[in-house]
């Protein structure tokens, strides 16, 4: 690890720059602060990072808030999903908060407005709205119920509160500037009625505050110091300070939003309503399809966390959004895989080779080192016998001097075995090789010292042996989308995007020591990739996914296109 210091990026100058002015280490606090309406993806992992990574460098506790506003679209179950992934990237929260636990607060607090004259009932059509809200170049007009009494408006209101009013008949407003520059600030809506049972608080309301006016007043209650939100939200910030400075007390902290642009990924979407309707329509098995870029589908893939993590801190933090490219992504797992996983051998496309001077029922056991990279991960046993799986693709009748792999009147070394000579093969009725005949070399086993052993040849192949062989079902998973950027094309919808190829499920064979895999346990097949058990394996069969290919291999394919 290097001893260089990294240098801060623009949120820890800002914080840096609190310290030295106005605050103290110890009233530092951060959040994060999901809506409980869908699975967090990689987005989600970058806020994840900062706010948990500030909180570990400046030993400050983190809230794990939730936005839980609108009963119309949230659910405890993504409740559930979103704590599982904050905890598997590695991150402890100080409390778990809801927006739900202050709504009495809020609701409290809305009546103050009302009583000071900056708040009022609206009764109109949300297009009567809309229209008298004005353009960017066209300023608002007074709504015509702007100027109710404080009576009339507190009447109203608590009438709300009590279910009185269908949806869509009254909203509160806050009273600021219909001539506003910053439409946000033209009279934007605090409430608005919901005939909705919510996921922690049942029936006991129908009317539910909306995000302006709940996210600085929960930061407030909580006393978070620094609230970080992406870029989108850097209009919202007068608003955030307009609310604040309805209900900030003197002494007390006052909360301080900062911005940070998004890095959206190619090759996907991030968008919670799109992949929503990937998982309605069926294109995605679910939320955590490993196709998804939603964190639990990275993890059924095979990702790690740490790579996650590698990965959010590779990109960085930055003022402008901009696209990451998934290969991006796709080194960190490779890199991180590389360290950790023990090597087997698999074969996805299998091509029978049979041994012919080697004895018939005649089984040895040979010792196969499980990772150059980790001694502590040990050895293995792997059997050998006469008949023999390799992948087609490895095989040729004729080929040219750089087809270093098996060819008839060539050799090759098998993993960990033999040097083997094809002889000659045998064709179906359309022609194609299905079976090899070999012979081999019996002084030229791997490790054994003859000097046989030691004999050079330029290919080594990966193999499993027919009568050990495990079959298991394999799923080789694509990028979704065949465009880098599929949901910014003008006039076309992300969906006529979706890569026809993004998954191809094969049998594949496994050496026998697979046999007690678990599921989330992760392997380098050699030569092919990593992969990962899949939840739907059973005893009967296991799952595998594939995470990453060993090489980076996208671009080349698309370049021949």
């Amino acid at each position: 690890m290097s001893d260089t210091p990294r240098s801060l990026n623009f949120i820890e100058q800002i914080i840096e720059e609190d310290l030295r002015a106005t605050h103290d280490q110890k009233e530092l606090r951060f959040r994060f602060p999901p809506e409980p309406n869908g699975y967090l993806h990689i987005g989600h992992a970058s806020a994840i990072c900062l706010n948990f990574g500030l909180g570990l460098r400046y030993g400050a506790p983190v809230n794990l808030r939730f936005d839980d506003t609108n009963p119309a679209k949230e659910e405890k179950a993504y409740v559930d999903a979103i704590k599982r992934d904050v905890a598997w990237l590695g991150f402890k929260w100080d409390t778990e908060r809801y927006a739900s636990d202050y709504f009495q607060q809020l609701y409290d607090w809305a009546v103050e407005l009302i009583k000071s004259g900056k708040a009022y009932v609206d009764s109109q059509t949300s297009e009567e709205m809309a229209q008298q809200k004005g353009t960017p170049t066209r300023a608002g007009s007074p709504s015509p119920f702007r100027d109710r009494t404080v009576e009339e408006n507190l009447s109203l209101f608590k009438r709300m509160k009590a279910g009185e009013f269908p949806e869509g008949t009254h909203v509160l407003r806050a009273k600021i500037n219909m001539q506003s520059d910053n439409m946000l600030m033209r009279d934007p809506i605090m409430y608005r009625v919901l005939h909705k049972a919510h996921h922690r608080t049942n029936t006991e309301w129908c009317i539910y505050p909306m995000y302006d006016w709940t996210h600085g007043e929960s930061d407030y209650i909580e006393q978070v110091s620094h609230s970080l939100c992406t870029l989108e939200f850097l209009p919202h910030r007068e608003l955030y300070d307009w609310f604040l400075d309805q209900v900030c007390e003197p002494g007390k902290l006052r909360p301080k939003q900062r911005e940070f642009a998004r890095r959206n990924l190619s090759h996907t979407v991030v968008s919670k309503r799109k992949l929503l309707r990937l998982v309605e329509e069926g294109v995605v098995s679910s939320w955590d399809d490993p196709r998804m870029p939603t964190i639990s589908g990275l993890r059924r893939r095979g990702y790690t966390a740490e790579s996650i993590r590698n990965f959010s801190d590779t990109i960085g933090i930055a003022k402008r959004d901009n696209l990451i490219d998934v290969s991006l992504l796709e080194f960190h797992a490779r890199e991180h895989l590389n360290k950790i996983t023990p090597r087997v051998m698999a074969v996805l496309d299998p091509l029978k080779v049979v041994i012919t001077n080697y004895p018939e029922g005649g089984v040895e056991w040979l010792t196969a080192e499980n990772s150059p990279e980790d001694d502590a991960l040990g050895s293995r046993e792997v059997p050998f016998s006469r008949e023999l799986y390799i992948e087609k693709a490895d095989f040729r009748e004729q080929a040219n001097k750089k087809f270093f792999r098996l060819k008839l009147g060539g050799e090759v070394r098998l993993k960990n075995g033999y040097i083997i000579k094809a002889e000659s093969c045998t064709k179906d009725a359309d022609g194609n090789v299905v079976e090899v005949q070999c012979t081999y070399d019996a002084k030229s086993r791997s490790g054994s010292g003859t000097p046989e052993s030691l004999r050079r040849v330029k290919g080594t192949l990966h193999w499993v042996s027919v009568a050990h062989a495990l079959p298991v079902q394999v799923r080789l998973y694509d990028r979704l989308f065949t465009h880098e950027s599929p949901d910014t094309q003008k006039d076309t919808d992300f969906m006529e995007f979706l890569n026809p190829n993004s998954l191809e499920v094969v049998t594949g064979y496994v050496e026998p020591s697979l046999s007690t895999a678990q599921v989330e346990d992760r392997y380098q097949f050699q030569r092919l990739g990593y992969f990962c058990v899949d939840p739907d394996s059973s005893k009967e069969q296991l799952v595998f996914n594939r995470t990453v290919g060993l090489r980076d291999s996208w671009a080349k394919i698309q370049d021949a296109k």
